[in-house]
């Protein structure tokens, strides 16, 4: 599975996209719960993110295909 994180996510991350195993049957928060654990930055950004997977908007509880590319997504404002 490709991770692609941006704006603050990424900063957060300390990397735009890296390789992660995927879990079958994980949902999106599971794969959320796992990557902060991986990066501890992560945590306060995680909880407000917005995930996209394979292109389309997804929510939480939604399960993750293996070959997935997910988005993480901070929110983030308009001027």
């Amino acid at each position: 599975m490709i991770m692609h994180y941006y704006g603050g996510a990424g900063e957060a991350a300390g990397t735009a996209e890296e390789a992660v195993d995927a879990v079958p049957g994980e949902t999106v928060a599971e794969l959320a719960d796992r990557l902060v654990t991986v990066h501890p930055g992560l945590a306060r950004t995680m909880a407000v993110c917005s995930f996209f997977v394979d292109g389309a908007s997804t929510r939480r509880e939604d399960r993750l295909p293996d070959d997935a590319r997910v988005d993480v997504l901070p929110p983030f404002a308009g001027g």
